[in-house]
């Protein structure tokens, strides 16, 4: 069963939404462009192990996509976290093509691809970390501590060749290609003789993880070293991407190629929502949306039937529905 679907992840659509809102020629754009292919092939090695979790028996295993915790001391994220009776098991999904080689001596991982050399963390460390977080998580729910917790490194580019300095044996054991995920869940199903959670203790710690959960609010504009003031304002069109486009009489009209909507400031919002906050007031919009009034700025609001609080100018209005996160 699965009690956490994975969906798009909110950084990369706020990473997606500043980069249409920078000029390109703004000395930031490469970097943000260059970490959106980063996150984007994260998210598509992500989404690369679905297939091979179907395979798994939804009676018995439960599977929530990409939790993040607090230990108490730190914050923790987890890509995939499989619930059995008799285990848990921590799956940190790698999407890096070329040939890697696991150096366990220096803790390292090095890939080669079309004859360049590149370091990358060891994953192998971060999922004991990760593993050593989630023990400290559960320690004091007496009822869930002594679950054993395993971890797998995915590989989820089949063409990927992976190879290792030393510690053959360990590496084979820990990192996978994606289409062995389900035999090796079974091995470990069959390893482990004893349940150690009832059905009704899975439900709890499932409803737990649930509600610890804690989604991280980054401040785009700060990790970018960027102000208000350099990001492109209005709404662009849907046909050509011209931007200002204009609002009038309850119509967004287009100048470039005279194609009109009635919702395109939605995009437009949602864009201002996560650069910026999910909150707004009627001035905000009208100085982002480049809306000629007050009366104009409150017949959107009206259309999009958002919640909202407070009365008058202090009216702050709620941008959460307009998108999921």
């Amino acid at each position: 069963m699965i009690a956490k679907p994975r969906t798009y992840p909110k950084h990369l659509k706020a990473l997606e939404a500043l980069q249409a809102r920078i000029s390109h020629d703004h000395p930031v754009y490469e970097r943000v462009k260059e970490n959106i292919a980063k996150r984007a092939a994260g998210y598509r090695g992500e989404q690369g192990i679905d297939y091979y979790l179907s395979f798994l028996d939804e009676n018995k295993y439960t599977i929530l996509h990409d939790v993040r915790l607090f230990d108490g001391t730190h914050f923790f994220q987890i890509d995939t976290l499989i619930l059995s009776k008799k285990f848990i098991l921590i799956l940190e999904v790698k999407n890096i093509a070329g040939t890697l080689t696991f150096d366990q001596t220096f803790h390292q991982l090095i890939r080669q691809l079309d004859e360049k050399v590149e370091g990358f963390a060891d994953p192998i460390l971060q999922i004991q970390r990760q593993t050593l977080q989630l023990r400290k998580w559960l320690a004091p729910h007496s009822e869930w501590k002594q679950i054993p917790i395993k971890s797998l490194v995915i590989i989820s580019t089949p063409r990927t060749i992976v190879k290792s300095i030393n510690s053959m044996k360990e590496i084979s054991e820990l990192v996978i290609h994606t289409a062995k995920l389900p035999f090796r869940v079974a091995e470990l199903e069959h390893s482990l003789s004893k349940n150690i959670l009832s059905e009704k203790q899975r439900h709890q710690l499932t409803t737990t993880l649930l509600k610890h959960h804690l989604p991280k609010d980054s401040d785009i504009l700060s990790q970018y070293g960027l102000s208000q003031e350099e990001i492109i304002k209005g709404v662009f069109c849907p046909a050509c991407s011209f931007i200002p486009i204009q609002y009038y009489r309850g119509k967004w009209l287009c100048p470039h190629c005279n194609h009109n909507s009635k919702h395109a400031h939605k995009k437009a919002l949602e864009e201002y929502s996560l650069i910026f906050s999910p909150v707004i007031t009627n001035s905000e919009l009208r100085n982002f949306l480049l809306v000629p009034s007050t009366m104009a700025a409150n017949r959107l609001f009206h259309s999009l039937n958002l919640s909202f609080e407070g009365k008058n100018k202090a009216r702050k209005y709620f941008l959460e529905g307009l998108y999921q996160n």
